[in-house]
């Protein structure tokens, strides 16, 4: 008979509601899903009613694997439960940023660097949203001439902060709306973000970054450097990054400049990523086809084009890289580690 395993998620908000759904659609080995939060009550998700609990000391013990789902940026839980889930035999996977660059938490993407999972390390980071799209578009690049330098702009949607985000652009754009063509500024105080984020853009994710290594950076943008850097295995990679929040409901944007040792032609760089694990060509740009979020929500894969030859850089590429990062970004980048570390006979 197929093994069963005990699956905890801790956080029910839009991330942890999705780990659920994905284990779910994904027919996860699951012998029980038990999900932990601030208070007890019972939820739907995806027309299935689950029991939420109050996280204890005890809660872990008899559980495989454990999601932690950690809004981006938000702090706590896997603090205080992590290593206890760990002790209690489990594997940990934690999708917030507090463990991602401590030596003893692999940061981990499935498609691009499952050889860092262990049995030895059973506490494993997930990646920022924006960083895992972007390393899915690199990665398989990456293997065939090494990256010299990245630079990257990001125009992420509301969804990434969570709930509080979506309702924040739903709310104000009922607000705006019936005042076209002289866009309003909103009469409530923005709550999720320092400033109105319907019908305008801001050039801020995160707060300001204290690291005197990196003056008037964004910590979301530090995170995309840092991040990727491990997740390569190249620490002294050159990368920079700015990092832009949008009124896009759902999945993430970005804009990337990647230098190369060697030339990467763009119709090289096409069928390296027509055939790389998690990625989808859309490039005909002649026909105006390419990634939007508006397509791209909900969908697992990253979805890569406007692939071009830098005219600026004799080794460097222009690519255009989307992702749901509710998705793959968080809750799909998640379960496919549990999916792989079964895989690897790890679990």
């Amino acid at each position: 008979m197929d093994r069963k395993y005990g699956v905890g998620v801790v956080g029910i908000g839009l991330v942890g509601s999705e780990m659920v759904k994905v284990l779910e659609q994904r027919n996860f080995p699951a012998r029980e899903i038990k999900i932990f939060a601030t208070r007890e009550r019972e939820e739907e998700i995806n027309g299935k009613k689950y029991k939420v609990e109050i996280a204890n000391d005890n809660s872990f013990k008899g559980l495989d694997v454990v999601l932690f789902a950690g809004t981006e940026g938000s702090k706590g839980a896997s603090k205080q439960w992590g290593w206890k889930a760990v002790e209690s035999g489990a594997y940990v996977i934690d999708n917030g940023d507090d463990f991602r660059m401590d030596g003893r938490c692999p940061l981990v993407v499935p498609e691009v660097n499952a050889h860092h999972l262990s049995k030895d390390k059973k506490f494993i980071a997930n990646p920022n949203c924006s960083t895992i799209q972007m390393v899915v578009a690199l990665a398989p690049l990456h293997r065939y001439s090494k990256i010299k330098r990245i630079v990257v702009s990001t125009y992420q949607s509301v969804s990434g902060t969570g709930r509080a985000g979506v309702r924040e652009l739903y709310e104000q754009s009922k607000e705006t709306a019936d005042s076209y063509p002289d866009i309003k500024v909103v009469k409530t105080k923005p709550a999720a973000y320092p400033h109105q984020i319907a019908f305008n853009v801001i050039p801020q994710i995160s707060g300001i970054s204290e690291d005197p290594a990196f003056s008037n950076y964004y910590k979301e943008e530090i995170k995309m450097v840092k991040e990727t850097r491990k997740i390569l295995d190249a620490p002294g990679l050159k990368i920079t990054a700015t990092c832009v929040r949008v009124p896009v409901f759902s999945a993430h944007s970005e804009s990337i400049n990647v230098e190369f040792e060697k030339k990467i032609t763009a119709a090289q760089a096409r069928e390296i990523l027509s055939q790389a694990p998690g990625v989808v060509l859309m490039d005909l740009p002649e026909k105006s086809i390419y990634p939007m979020p508006l397509a791209i929500g909900g969908k697992d894969e990253t979805f890569v084009g406007r692939i071009r030859e830098d005219v600026s850089c004799a080794n460097a590429l222009d690519l255009w890289v989307v992702a749901d990062n509710v998705r793959k970004g968080a809750a799909l980048n998640a379960v496919q580690i549990a999916e792989t570390l079964i895989s690897k006979k790890l679990l």
